[in-house]
């Protein structure tokens, strides 16, 4: 006997609601964050084999380096680090943790004391960072880049100029740019330095640039 009336019109509405041979499916399930919970983004790890052919410091050798970067870091950002540990290239030089902990240097070099010999941050660092790191290592540098390094360097130059043993270098926007050009998860890079002049080597492509140097430490 067939169903009339109001039963009759709720299975329509349900025949009409799931069509013939299509499966059922759920809605996603949505969980919100709570406030003050935030997602756990991992690092982009990169490798490089570097090697670096330092004629102003007598400095000759390989190293493979391992960089982890933060999800915010760009590779603008990156690849200045790997330049600055070129320039600076020693068996105690290494990267620190980076965007992820101020306490920490974008490289350092301690001696076999544990003591602090060499703090190097790039981009724009807040001036009390800076302090800070000339507090705790023998020696600071710190490589300025971006469209607004100029304007970093202008307001906080008479602070800087107090630090004896800090050197601040710049490093022109397309530099850095094209820098940023030649990061790879996998890299061989080769680095040449002769009379402050440098020369980037990686795969078919090369850069030339030049660290223009706004104070240098008095040590």
């Amino acid at each position: 006997m067939g169903l009339r009336g109001e039963g009759a019109g709720r299975v329509a509405a349900r025949a009409q609601a799931v069509p013939c041979g299509r499966a059922v499916r759920s809605a996603p399930l949505i969980i919100p964050l709570r406030a003050g919970q935030a997602m756990a983004l991992k690092s982009t790890i990169y490798k490089i084999q570097l090697q670096v052919s330092d004629f102003d410091r007598e400095y000759y050798q390989t190293h493979g380096l391992t960089l982890a970067r933060h999800p915010s870091e760009t590779d603008e950002r990156m690849m200045v680090r790997v330049l600055a540990f070129a320039l600076n290239a020693s068996a105690e030089l290494s990267f620190g943790a980076g965007l992820s902990a101020d306490e920490q240097a974008d490289l350092w070099a301690h001696d076999l004391t544990g003591a602090i010999r060499l703090w190097i941050d790039v981009g724009q660092p807040d001036l009390k960072l800076v302090r800070r790191a000339a507090g705790r290592a023998a020696r600071v540098i710190v490589y300025s880049f971006g469209r607004s390094a100029g304007l970093w360097w202008k307001n906080h130059q008479s602070e800087l100029a107090r630090i004896d043993h800090l050197s601040v270098l710049r490093i022109e926007p397309e530099d850095s740019q094209a820098l940023a050009a030649l990061a790879q998860r996998t890299m061989t890079l080769q680095c040449l330095v002769q009379d402050g002049a440098v020369s980037l080597l990686a795969a078919e492509r090369s850069l030339e640039l030049r660290c223009h140097v706004l104070k240098r430490d008095v040590q």
